[in-house]
């Protein structure tokens, strides 16, 4: 699957994921009225909602673009209907030829991430049919519990042809308070890279492992590190435009030939519309401003690459 991956990117000429995170606060209020007047209010409506809101979004940018990053979290607070919305967001993003990310950060004892591995990226037989039950293409996983939580994973990820993301040192302020400690004068997040870069020897794809790693944009230094511990891991970078990330402090997230990282952004996308400097767009027009931020997203990374 990172083969397919780095075809997209590479077609592209562009690392980049947009991260489909949608809040209620970013729905247009055409949106929300239209799908209050179907279907009233109620839980219904607002996976309606965001579903619209996510299939304007992908049809702005999907020439631009080789991948979405659907966070479930953003659809399972809506219930089952949120995660009717996240299947029909993802069924809609593979249609136009998109590979879709789930950002479900699943780990778990190991028939537990058996199961999550399957829902997610696996198939079930029923009788004599398969069935994908959500299809993602990838997901992220938490590396907590060890090598019983993740070999499930990696398993699913060799008989179907699909990747994980593995959480190693992740954007949020707080997470030196266990990532950064230190383990034999290492701190941990050194030693979950290397588990990663041998875990991903087992599910080679080409030039890079379908197990990848999970490195925010807001630790240009670890990124660094961890580049030359996992040298053949492709690296998920968030923490781009919203948290603070930007170009120039990424580039040594990537490989000298160019590839190793895709950096997402997701609010500083998908809520374009709310920024000041895309104010002209207006709210109407929300999925135009959501194109021009990738593009300048773009013109950003890549700035920034060919300067390196």
């Amino acid at each position: 699957m990172i083969a397919k991956l780095i075809t997209e990117i590479k077609k592209k000429n562009a690392p980049i994921v947009v991260g489909l995170d949608p809040q209620l606060g970013f729905l247009p209020k055409k949106l929300m009225k239209a799908a209050v007047k179907e279907y009233g209010e109620s839980l219904e409506a607002v996976a309606a909602a965001v579903f619209d809101f996510n299939k304007a979004i992908i049809d702005a940018t999907y020439d631009l673009i080789p991948a979405v990053k659907p966070q479930i979290a953003m659809y399972e607070q809506f219930g089952v209907s949120g995660l009717v919305a996240f299947h029909e967001t993802v069924e809609y993003a593979k249609s136009k030829g998109l590979i879709v990310i789930g950002d479900i950060k699943r780990g778990d004892i190991g028939s537990t991430s058996g199961a999550y591995a399957i829902g997610h990226i696996g198939t079930v037989q029923v009788g004599n049919k398969n069935f994908c039950p959500f299809d993602e293409d990838m997901v992220t996983v938490n590396p907590y519990l060890g090598s019983d939580g993740v070999k499930p994973f990696i398993d699913v990820c060799n008989q179907n042809d699909r990747g994980i993301f593995v959480l190693v040192k992740t954007s949020n302020p707080s997470s030196g308070e266990f990532q950064d400690q230190k383990v034999d004068g290492r701190p941990l997040y050194e030693l979950v890279g290397e588990k990663v870069a041998e875990w991903g020897e087992s599910s080679m794809d080409g030039d890079y492992s379908n197990v990848g790693a999970v490195v925010g944009a807001t630790y240009p230094e670890q990124g660094r590190i961890l580049r030359k511990l996992m040298p053949k891991t492709y690296i998920l970078v968030p923490g781009y435009g919203a948290q603070g990330g930007q170009g120039k402090d990424l580039v040594d997230f990537f490989n000298e030939d160019g590839l190793g990282a895709i950096v997402n952004s997701s609010r500083g996308i998908i809520a374009a519309h709310t920024k000041s400097e895309y104010a002209k767009f207006g709210e109407e027009h929300f999925a135009e401003a959501s194109r021009q931020a990738v593009e300048d997203m773009l013109a950003d990374i890549r700035g920034a690459l060919e300067a390196k």
